[in-house]
């Protein structure tokens, strides 16, 4: 367990020291534009963004997205991330609850995040590793209790547990306990991937056992296979991590496809959102919310390549 709190405690400072180095890829609303339009008949201060999720209802389509667990910091971190959603009426995910699950230390993943968020849909999360193993319907209903979510959140990252030391490296049966989680949980199940996006195959298969929303969670925001090699203890073992790199499918190109095949299903976008522009564009795509796990959306990816589709009313 200790080394697990260590390679949260290392995700943190990558991530938060590393950003550059750990954004491999263009998530692909790049290459998106609206077409202006001079004559909109309509009121801005009429535009009402809320919109329902799992009971609740969300002042803006707005996700702040799975972000940490397991370490000490984040019952900091993860207090500040619910003010900021009770605040402004957002949803929230809270990150992995396997050590708060395995361990004496929950690090603030209780009760108390729901006192401080009243209101919010509040997103539990696993990986789904926990989820296959002997004790996952017990960890999922844990999961659920100690933070009294309205949803639990299942994490697909099957390329970064293979490129970290000490990963998960079976990922037989998955398929089958999450749908053994839809059916035995009292909640919705969410599942998402970590940054290197769903594909349509996967998708269907998800949708056919029962899971209540996808998150894309493409690529184009940070890549956790970086993330791998920039804490690899060898050079061999950083070379095959950044060999991976820009691995994934592009945010955009996710949520097209998956909206596109299963119209019905609802999808949050994530994977390098950047600000309220790229949240419009993944809405008109066919997103329900869109999701960020950065402590703010500003800094925007310069586009590699020239915006070639417009949105036309």
């Amino acid at each position: 367990m200790k080394d697990l709190t260590q390679r949260k405690n290392d995700h943190l400072d990558i991530v938060l020291n590393s950003a550059p180095r750990v954004k491999k890829q263009a998530t692909g609303f790049e290459q998106w534009r609206f077409e202006h339009c001079a004559l909109p008949e309509l009121s801005l201060d009429e535009i009402d963004l809320r919109v329902p999720l799992f009971g609740r209802t969300l002042q803006a389509p707005l996700l702040i997205s799975s972000m940490t667990g397991g370490a000490s910091r984040a019952k900091t971190i993860n207090r500040h991330l619910a003010q900021a959603a009770q605040a402004l009426g957002l949803a929230m995910g809270v990150g992995s609850q396997r050590v708060a699950l395995e361990s004496d230390d929950n690090w603030g993943l209780t009760r108390e995040l729901r006192q401080v968020a009243p209101d919010i849909a509040l997103l539990a999360n696993l990986g789904a590793a926990q989820i296959a193993s002997t004790k996952g319907l017990d960890y999922a209903r844990r999961a659920v209790e100690m933070i009294e979510a309205d949803a639990l959140i299942i994490h697909l990252n099957p390329l970064q547990e293979a490129l970290q030391s000490g990963g998960d490296r079976d990922w037989r049966g998955v398929l089958a306990a999450i749908e053994n989680t839809v059916n035995a949980l009292p909640v919705p199940v969410v599942v998402k991937e970590v940054g290197a996006g769903l594909s349509v195959a996967v998708a269907q298969r998800l949708a056919e056992v029962g899971v209540a929303m996808l998150d894309v969670a493409g690529a184009g925001g940070t890549s956790w296979a970086a993330v791998e090699g920039e804490r690899a203890a060898t050079e061999h073992a950083r070379a095959v991590a950044m060999a991976f790199a820009d691995w994934g499918i592009p945010s955009a190109q996710a949520l097209c496809d998956l909206h596109q095949a299963l119209p019905q299903m609802p999808l949050i976008a994530s994977g390098g959102i950047a600000d309220g522009i790229d949240v419009a564009k993944a809405l008109r795509l066919g997103a329900t919310l869109a999701g960020g796990r950065r402590a703010c959306w500003a800094a925007r990816p310069s586009p590699a390549r020239r915006s070639r589709r417009i949105f036309r009313s």
